[in-house]
């Protein structure tokens, strides 16, 4: 009984990846500088997608100040939604992160660097307690099924964090 039980424990730890490897993926910048940028409405996922909730990250910032990639990727979108200037990015991986209200310097379809600047803030995001707030939002997947991510556990400066075993 003890060699099954310690074959099964053996067989489970060569299959499963380390810790290491389950925490690599994107890891972003900030898209405002001087990082950090001050949080002015955190992340607020709702329990379902279709419901209320606040679907990204509320940065102060100022008006006309440059906002850059958080990543390496595409601009998949660059142009008004909703009647907000709206600037998309695809990541590897499946990852989108997404930039409002941002007078685009981009065109879909350009490559864009860490840091690369995809256009201006402007003033009028709704709620925004400063002269302008930068909504920087996260997703994983196509956007009509994305689950959406608070982008700052994804900055590079967050340090990562396993959830400990329950016992």
């Amino acid at each position: 009984m003890r060699f099954l039980a310690a074959a099964v424990v053996l067989l489970v730890a060569l299959v499963t990846p380390p810790a290491a490897c389950l925490a690599d993926g994107p890891r972003l910048h900030w898209p405002l500088r001087p990082a950090p940028a001050t949080v002015t409405r955190e992340f607020d996922a709702p329990a379902q997608n279709w419901l209320r909730g606040h679907r990204g990250v509320d940065l102060a910032g100022l008006p006309g100040q440059t906002v850059y990639a958080a990543g390496a990727g595409v601009v998949v979108f660059a142009g008004p939604l909703a009647g907000r200037p709206v600037v998309s990015v695809d990541h590897a991986g499946g990852l989108r992160t997404s930039y409002e209200p941002v007078r685009a310097s981009v065109t879909p379809g350009q490559q864009v660097g860490p840091g690369s600047p995809l256009g201006l803030l402007a003033p009028g995001h709704p709620g925004c307690p400063v002269a302008a707030c930068l909504h920087w939002g996260a997703m994983w997947g196509p956007a009509q099924r994305a689950d959406y991510v608070d982008p700052l556990g994804l900055l590079a400066t967050t340090p990562v964090r396993l959830k400990p075993l329950a016992g």
